[in-house]
């Protein structure tokens, strides 16, 4: 079983425009979709719709629409009461596929309802595979509540504990970068690789595989388990101690992009739980993120609307860099130089 926990959970709303998006102006939508999200109900969703068992975790009352949501697409969840409406995110997308996403802030947590949401993800990891913990957190919240959470779950279960995965940006990101416990998984994008370890541009990492590789093995060598970057169009790379690869699927034809890096994490999970070789999680992971931007809006592929069977994988070598003093990555330091 794949546990995901959502502590920012939202309505997704998907505005499909028939012209490129004009500031200022005035424009009709040819289409509007909401559904149940956040980083890890996608997670969850597409596990789901590929017959995998999940539970979702996250706050809100039972009459939420998001919750009301998930219960529409049977997903199983276990839900938190908090007294308060969750958030609405609204995404714009193009007819080329570029989206514009407006992210609301979400309702803040009180102390008591922040213990109660650890608590039970404690208690539903029992048993569990995987742990994920992905998507921005509630206003108010600290950075390190992920981090405190995998420690939880570590002390809780010693050597029987579940596998974590994060998937987040800005401070609750690097803070679990950093932190210990450190994750067994962590999946940035380009730009939060960059920030992470001070190593180019994300814009410079989609397209320089082997320099996007070597930022991931700045995270390695900080203690996190395996790094799971999504560079956009240009694939994603894995690195983990045992080597490294970038895979990329052929250009399909962009609807919308919101959840594709979360389906490219629910693939990677799904090939993991089935004893796939590294390699091949990679490749299950592209396969998911593609197919979910040839969907519209925050739709989720299932397993058989994926093709890994196209996806091209290619094993690099990665040497470790010396880092400056300067460089300004959060996880940056002196390094020495080493090939895995």
């Amino acid at each position: 079983m794949i546990l995901t926990l959502t502590a920012n959970p939202s309505i997704d709303r998907t505005v499909d425009l028939s012209a490129p998006l004009v500031r200022g102006a005035v424009q009709r939508a040819t289409h509007v979709v909401q559904e149940a999200g956040g980083k890890g109900v996608n997670v969850s969703r597409a596990l789901a719709m590929s017959g995998t068992s999940t539970l979702a975790v996250l706050p809100g009352d039972d009459d939420d629409p998001v919750l009301t949501g998930l219960r529409a697409v049977s997903v199983p969840f276990r839900n938190l009461p908090i007294g308060t409406a969750l958030r609405t995110n609204t995404a714009i997308t193009e007819p080329d596929g570029t989206t514009t996403k407006i992210n609301e802030p979400g309702p803040e947590l009180s102390s008591d309802d922040l213990e109660d949401l650890l608590a039970v993800v404690v208690a539903e990891s029992d048993g569990a595979d995987w742990l994920v913990l992905a998507g921005s957190l509630p206003p108010g919240v600290p950075a390190t509540f992920y981090t405190r959470i995998t420690a939880a779950v570590r002390e809780t279960y010693g050597s029987s504990a579940p596998r974590v995965a994060i998937d987040s940006s800005g401070e609750p990101l690097i803070e679990a970068a950093a932190g210990v416990p450190a994750p067994d998984l962590l999946k940035p994008n380009a730009e939060e690789l960059s920030e992470l370890t001070g190593l180019g541009t994300g814009d410079e990492l989609e397209q320089d595989f082997e320099l996007a590789a070597k930022a991931c093995a700045v995270l390695i060598t900080a203690g996190v388990g395996a790094v799971l970057a999504t560079l956009g169009s240009k694939g994603a790379l894995l690195v983990t101690n045992a080597g490294a690869w970038h895979a990329v699927h052929p250009p399909v034809t962009a609807r919308s992009t919101v959840g594709a890096g979360d389906s490219a994490l629910a693939g990677y999970l799904l090939a993991h739980s089935a004893g796939e070789l590294p390699e091949n999680c990679l490749r299950q992971a592209v396969a998911h993120g593609s197919a979910a931007a040839a969907l519209p809006g925050s739709t989720v592929p299932s397993l058989d609307q994926t093709t890994p069977g196209v996806v091209v994988v290619t094993p690099l070598m990665v040497t470790l860099p010396v880092i400056e003093p300067s460089a300004t990555g959060p996880v940056a330091g002196s390094l020495a130089q080493e090939e895995i």
